[in-house]
């Protein structure tokens, strides 16, 4: 099949969108405490950053109704999901129920923690670069927990799960 070669334009967003979304990611949801208490945001745009210092960032939408909250927020935690967790996805969306009724702790610096993610990052603000229609946030790695389990992928448009190749 030969490429079709395209301009990262106005007239091409949807196509663009198509094409990044090949490339399959993990699944998080983010936690911080707001004004109106605990949130979440799902996102799958995270990646380590670097072991020492231990930093990873992750980029919110600035169009989300969340954004000023997160952008704002000094200490959050980022959950990586297992494939067991999906039905959070729908918690954390625009709409869902969030915290309520969910067994979540909390941690010393007020964020709250949602139980049994395959690997937790508890962070403080590090920094924040301009990222176009996102921002960049940077976190420093206060603590961090992990558990064994399977992954929840997320690639072209559809969530499952991951089978090593043979």
């Amino acid at each position: 099949m030969k490429d079709i070669v395209m301009t990262p334009d106005p007239q091409h967003l949807r196509a663009l969108r198509d094409a990044l979304g090949r490339f399959a990611t993990g699944v998080t949801i983010v936690t911080t405490t707001g004004p109106e208490g605990p949130m979440g945001f799902t996102a799958n745009s995270f990646a380590s950053v670097s072991l020492d210092p231990a930093l990873v960032l992750w980029s919110p939408a600035r169009s989300s109704s969340r954004f000023a909250t997160f952008a704002a927020a000094k200490h959050y935690a980022i959950h990586i999901l297992g494939r067991d967790q999906m039905p959070l996805i729908g918690r954390f969306a625009r709409g869902g129920a969030g915290f309520d009724g969910l067994d979540a702790a909390v941690n010393p610096e007020g964020v709250p923690l949602i139980p049994d993610a395959l690997a937790r990052f508890e962070c403080e603000q590090h920094a924040t670069h301009d990222g176009g229609d996102h921002l960049i946030v940077v976190g420093r790695v206060l603590r961090f927990a992990q558990t064994s389990g399977a992954p929840l992928v997320f690639s072209q448009g559809v969530y499952g799960g991951f089978e090593p190749a043979t």
